[in-house]
């Protein structure tokens, strides 16, 4: 399939940085890319098409490099019910067979077994997709090998699923341009994105940088893999499932056209994975930007949602992205982000909790901490009354405890068990917190 002239992305420049070239590509996988390699990378191949690449997917070194990687992020069994520790038990056996089997072309990924994560503060389901270990391990090889090919001309404002790039640094640009005047926003939600991109499209965008057949033909069989729900498999005629280790990098491969056809036009984006914003001046300039949004996922065989995707002027309505709600110039967590917070808090403190309050307390600061560490930056009002709820919840568990049911709001609980007691036990408090993240440096 010919894509047309302005979907193609914009030529990146060679890499001019003082220094090896090493420093430059710290992130990649040294199993595959090598100094010769990386310069390779930087110069330009000809064609600007790879060839011979299944080598690197199954050398030994980078499959024990891939399920590290996948050890350290842990996850549960597939339908073989081979967990990572079961792996790794026989791991020396296991990474053979599949070099073996990689080699002589005879590997087959097994079934994806899918489960429905409930989203938070609604009735609907996410459907996350758990390949076997053994294929995420195969997955992983295989992104280490291709993602530095595709890095090397995705765009500036994608953030999504990157090295050395994060939801922070998004939300940073969002609030940049916010704050520079670009005040309508043109909210795009992508319907099922995950399971939605078409197969052969996808397949097509990698093969303008990637020639190994054997390569190509791996990425296929995952794309085609069985999906076990439970009740029966079926094979998939669309989509990259949520959760396996090549989706991330898939699913930028195939949004990367229109990152580059929004900055040809101009067009200020900002992308996490399938969730964007386009940050325009007026109003005329936000209906351009929907317009090529709307043409752009016609052509590519997505769909838009129709009725989360809207256009609104930040000065009197809020919008949501990446957890926070935006809100004329202050920052708040959004509704689903609070109601999972306080689903989690509410787990770890309920009222007939028989631990030790010093361990309800460590175990609630772990939480609450890392809750802390990305929505620090919302409006100062949030952080108080979630403290003054969180010791609530502490104070019922007291009660509880001397035979008595109640709020936790009383006078008679506060002079019991007053703040500084709560202190004095190390819970941590986010308006304290807070306070002190936003004093300026002293000196």
């Amino acid at each position: 399939m010919t894509q047309p002239s302005d979907q193609r992305p914009a030529p990146v420049p060679r890499a001019r940085q003082a220094g090896p070239v090493q420093s430059r590509w710290a992130w990649t996988e040294p199993a595959v890319w090598t100094e010769r390699m990386l310069t390779a990378l930087e110069q330009g191949v000809q064609g600007g098409v790879w060839f011979t690449l299944m080598d690197k997917v199954f050398a030994e070194r980078n499959l024990q490099a891939a399920f590290t990687k996948v050890a350290r992020n842990g996850g549960a069994a597939g339908v073989d019910h081979v967990s990572v520790s079961d792996f790794e038990e026989r791991l020396d056996a296991n990474l053979r067979e599949l070099v073996q089997g990689l080699r002589a072309d005879t590997y087959r990924p097994q079934a994806v077994r899918r489960v429905q994560l409930p989203k938070p503060g609604s009735q609907e389901t996410r459907p996350l997709g758990i390949p076997t270990v053994r294929d995420r391990v195969v997955q992983g090889a295989v992104r280490q090998v291709l993602e530095p090919i595709f890095e090397r001309e995705f765009a500036a404002h994608s953030y999504g699923f990157r090295p050395q790039r994060g939801c922070k640094d998004a939300l940073r640009r969002v609030n940049e341009l916010l704050k520079a005047g670009y005040q309508q926003v043109v909210d795009v939600d992508l319907k099922s994105y995950f399971d939605s991109i078409p197969h052969e499209r996808l397949l097509q965008r990698v093969r303008e940088r990637v020639a190994d057949g054997r390569v190509l033909r791996l990425v296929e069989s995952f794309l085609k893999a069985g999906i076990f729900d439970g009740l029966e498999e079926w094979t998939p005629e669309a989509g990259t499932p949520q959760g396996a280790v090549l989706s991330p990098l898939l699913s930028n491969i195939y949004l990367n056209p229109l990152d580059h056809r929004l900055a040809q036009h101009g067009l200020e984006m900002v992308r996490y994975a399938d969730d964007f914003v386009i940050l325009c001046r007026s109003d005329a300039e936000a209906q351009r930007a929907l317009a090529l949004v709307q043409q752009w996922t016609a052509e590519a065989g997505l769909t838009l949602h129709p009725t989360k995707t809207r256009i609104v002027d930040a000065r009197t309505t809020s919008f949501d992205f990446l957890g926070y709600r935006f809100d004329r110039g202050k920052h708040f967590p959004r509704t689903k982000s609070m109601a999972k917070f306080r689903d989690t808090v509410r787990a770890k403190t309920k009222r007939k909790d028989g631990r030790k309050l010093a361990v309800i307390i460590a175990d609630l600061n772990r939480t609450v901490r890392g809750w802390f560490g990305y929505f620090k930056h919302s409006y100062r009002t949030v952080f108080p009354s979630l403290d003054g709820w969180i010791r609530r919840r502490l104070r019922r568990i007291l009660l509880k405890r001397r035979g008595q049911d109640g709020p936790g709001r009383s006078r008679f609980v506060h002079q019991l068990w007053p703040n500084a007691y709560f202190a004095e036990h190390g819970l941590f408090s986010l308006a304290t917190a807070h306070r002190l993240a936003c004093q300026p440096p002293s000196g």
